[in-house]
């Protein structure tokens, strides 16, 4: 399938990267300042800022982790998108204004002007480094993915195209060279996204429109090749006899009839397994997606552990979209607390509008992608779905516009965390040449997660962005929403809460890393800690606070009049 959709792919590709690049030139020219690199000169009007936040949040994550989602879990999984188009109405209603009115450029700027301490400055550095690896990681992957399934190049390859046009987009202009880049990104990927969708939803009604979702488990409705891509443990449901060519549970065949009986087979890399129609489809291990039955159904089967873990995650993307350093630095560069305001309400609708179609992807590929479940390669739905439900030309094309979409988002969101983590990490350094600074710290940025990449192996990139989203809940969230609103945080108390809840969440994201799925309440807390650990974060913060007020900064009131106070009166 990959060889009609490969020049589609490649022509959609060159076509992103020459767009970007014009537009990043356009901006370049205007950026010699190391204002310009870090917030723009605090020039961008609020129409053009939030389509450039919706540019930097729409993700591998929502452009293919949600479908890729839909597809396993079924509609008890669109509470994540819903989950971080409310978090920037917590957003608005808490941060935007203020944090604007404080002046600073970055959140390490406003956690020492507001607590007038270096060590928590050089603390939030810290937890804004791990939030913006740990979101850059899903990016690399969903490049390297989108140019596997397409063209069939390793996917090293995408990693490289993403640190080429990261490298060259920031480090040449900045937050001026890319907010024009990031917000003209979004309408390519709401485009991208959109119009394939139609097309496919009348290609599914013009065959009959067959549900997606019936008393059944998901079936191969007609002979099917799968190819395994990497090693994977799936579970056999229903006994089935297969084809196999390559290694199948230790043994190694070519093109025998191998009985699987139900329960776990390993398959390795590069094995292919030819289903007989009917055959109930096996699922990869760690997506023990439920049966139809349930599969439409949003709550899904209740459980302990599955309450806790959507309640954590719920709350680890509502309280993390507050402190996301990259959608932070955006507000810095609005004129004023006002645009800043009105930038985060435009924000909403602009994400709800574009979450509508990749749901949809999920729902057609339990038709048309089954096999998916089974090699574990959710994340590719958006890609291959073209490919299957329209064979040939017409199924290239609409796959090459999906590709466009899929690298704008990962350009996009890749170049705003670069900014953040590069200008939050070199703020404060003293050199001759600031924009010199800024662009080694491009280069750092992009360092650490390339070289975490080949030890973690395939992740799907909903989990990932959801691990930066936990660490930014039990860390920067309760930094910013105290600092904001309360004036008896001390340093000390900061210090403490940033260390009890970023390092906690730190640790849980590496040894979800190091460790992959698992089983049990152990596996659930180390998944997702936000629930248990982000009130702790609070708590100590308050604590610590309380017993040390006596160190509560004497420019306290001047700075909260500041952040809350209208902006004359603020000047006055």
């Amino acid at each position: 399938m990959t060889a009609p959709a490969a020049p589609a792919a490649l022509a959609s590709l060159a076509a992103v990267l020459a767009l970007t690049a014009a537009l990043g030139a356009h901006g370049r020219r205007s950026a010699r300042t190391t204002s310009d690199f870090l917030v723009a000169s605090q020039g961008v009007t609020p129409l053009r800022n939030a389509a450039a936040i919706g540019g930097e949040y729409i993700s591998a994550a929502a452009y293919l982790g949600t479908a890729g989602l839909v597809l396993a879990y079924g509609t008890g999984t669109l509470w994540l998108p819903i989950g971080a188009t409310a978090g920037h109405v917590l957003l608005l209603a808490f941060v935007t204004a203020p944090l604007r009115r404080s002046g600073a450029y970055t959140v390490s700027d406003f956690a020492e002007w507001r607590l007038g301490s270096r060590a928590v400055r050089r603390a939030v550095t810290c937890c804004v480094c791990c939030v913006g690896w740990f979101y850059l990681l899903p990016q690399f992957q969903g490049a390297g993915v989108t140019l596997r399934v397409l063209t069939g190049a390793p996917v090293w390859t995408g990693w490289a195209v993403i640190v080429v046009v990261a490298v060259g987009l920031v480090a040449s202009g900045g937050m001026r060279g890319i907010t024009t880049v990031q917000a003209v990104q979004f309408w390519i990927k709401l485009a991208a996204v959109a119009l394939p969708a139609v097309a496919l939803l009348a290609i599914w009604h013009a065959g009959g429109g067959a549900a997606p979702a019936g008393d059944r488990p998901a079936r191969f409705e007609r002979t099917t090749c799968v190819h395994v891509h990497t090693d994977v443990t799936v579970t056999v449901r229903q006994a089935v006899t297969v084809t196999a060519t390559g290694r199948l549970d230790g043994v190694r065949h070519d093109r025998a009839p191998v009985p699987l009986s139900p329960g776990p087979h390993t398959a390795g890399r590069g094995t292919e397994l030819v289903f007989p129609p009917g055959a109930a489809i096996p699922h990869a291990e760690r997506h023990t997606a439920p049966s139809d039955g349930m599969w439409a159904v949003p709550s899904g089967p209740p459980t302990w552990r599955g309450l806790y873990t959507t309640y954590s995650t719920l709350l680890g993307v509502l309280l993390g979209t507050m402190g996301l350093p990259h959608i932070l630095m955006r507000f810095y560069t609005s004129t004023s607390g006002r645009a800043a305001r009105r930038t985060a309400a435009l924000v909403p609708g602009l994400l709800a509008l574009f979450y509508a179609f990749p749901a949809l992807y999920g729902t057609l590929g339990r038709l048309y992608t089954p096999e998916l479940l089974m090699t574990g390669d959710i994340d590719a739905t958006i890609l291959v779905l073209p490919l299957r439900a329209a064979p040939g030309l017409p199924g290239a094309l609409l796959a090459g516009v999906v590709a466009a979409g899929a690298f704008a988002a990962f350009i996009s969101t890749s170049c705003g965390l670069v900014v953040a983590i590069a200008g939050t990490v070199t703020q404060r350094m003293r050199h001759r040449d600031g924009v010199t600074v800024f662009r080694i710290g491009v280069v750092l940025a992009l360092a650490a997660p390339l070289a975490v990449l080949p030890a973690i192996g395939p992740r799907d990139a909903a989990e990932l962005v959801v691990t930066a989203l936990c660490v930014s809940a039990c860390s920067l969230c309760p930094l910013l929403v105290l600092g904001i609103w309360w004036r008896g945080l001390t340093a000390a108390g900061a210090l403490a809460g940033l260390a009890a809840g970023g390092g906690l969440s730190v640790a849980a994201g590496v040894a979800r890393l190091a460790c992959g799925p698992r089983a049990g309440w152990t596996a659930a807390l180390l998944a997702q800690p936000a629930l248990v650990v982000a009130p702790a974060a609070f708590a100590v913060m308050i604590t610590v606070s309380l017993l040390t007020r006596r160190r509560v900064p004497r420019r306290t009131d001047g700075a909260m009049a500041r952040l809350h106070l209208p902006e004359p009166a603020a000047a006055r």
